[in-house]
């Protein structure tokens, strides 16, 4: 059976189930890197061939997470063997994971959870949950104790115990000029504004690293696997996690990014932050 085809059964099916508005064909990109307006399904045999495919989000806007689910659907539609990475739960949080997809924990139970490693609603992911349980896919908790980070910002990485350390995998904190540069781009007044710059790069840098050293973990027990990454826009661009994963691995990595008209659209950013533009998703 062609590749092709199993896209277009899988896409039926995504249909059936989850309705009309949820098809990968209804979502339109733009191309960074060619300057042209597509679909996302013209895409898909593209992002297939991806190992990791960061999907950025501003966490408060819920079109945002609709069009993270779009994505994942279009790609397990088009026969991808996916796991879904969140910057939204911490490694060590991994086991309950696992339960909610293999449907062994209830979902209030697991809402308390959710709440317990992230700080935003749970109503504007649960769509997203909802489809990995139904469809069995993995997901990957991709993050690190938020004390760490908050210690990092606040007195640096080299404030942190043997024991913090050893918490943090092999993610290392290693910051040059380029990186300084993206993150005064990339975070504007939250960078500017802080009290100690080195330090907010570092807990950034501990961020990024963190995230990346743990998608590649998956990827090399499981060699045929593409983890969509769900993270905020500062650590989906190039310059953030995508760059960690290609200082350590040769693995192809796409970037989407959700336009926000003036801060992230044609005009303001380009190919050397993102590879697609997610087009007015809603």
């Amino acid at each position: 059976m062609s590749m092709m085809l199993v896209f277009l059964m899988g896409l039926a099916w995504m249909t059936a189930v989850a309705g009309p508005a949820a098809a990968g064909d209804v979502l339109r990109v733009y191309d960074l890197r060619t300057a042209q307006h597509a679909t996302l399904a013209d895409r898909i045999p593209e992002l297939l061939k991806s190992r990791a495919v960061l999907v950025g989000e501003q966490h408060t806007d819920e079109a945002h997470h609709r069009a993270q689910l779009r994505v994942i659907q279009a790609l397990h539609a088009g026969g991808a063997k996916l796991a879904v990475g969140l910057e939204m739960f911490r490694k060590n949080s991994q086991d309950a994971l696992d339960r909610w997809v293999s449907g062994d924990i209830r979902p209030q139970e697991f809402e308390r959870i959710f709440n317990d490693n992230w700080g935003y609603p749970w109503p504007a992911y649960q769509p997203i949950f909802e489809y990995a349980r139904s469809a069995k896919i993995p997901m990957l908790g991709l993050n690190v104790p938020r004390e760490i980070t908050r210690q990092v910002a606040r007195s640096g990485f080299q404030s942190l115990s043997e024991a913090q350390r050893g918490q943090l995998s092999d993610a290392t904190c290693q910051i040059d000029e380029e990186y300084m540069r993206y993150i005064r781009g990339a975070h504007g007044a939250h960078a500017h504004g802080n009290m100690n710059f080195l330090y907010f790069c570092e807990a950034q840098m501990v961020w990024d690293s963190a995230m990346a050293v743990h998608t590649l973990d998956y990827l090399r027990h499981h060699p045929e696997a593409t983890v969509v990454i769900l993270t905020g826009v500062g650590h989906a661009q190039k310059g953030a996690v995508p760059r960690q994963i290609k200082m350590r691995s040769p693995a192809p990595v796409t970037v989407l990014l959700p336009e926000v008209p003036g801060s992230i659209d044609p005009q303001t950013v380009d190919s050397q932050d993102a590879d697609l533009l997610l087009m007015g998703a809603k």
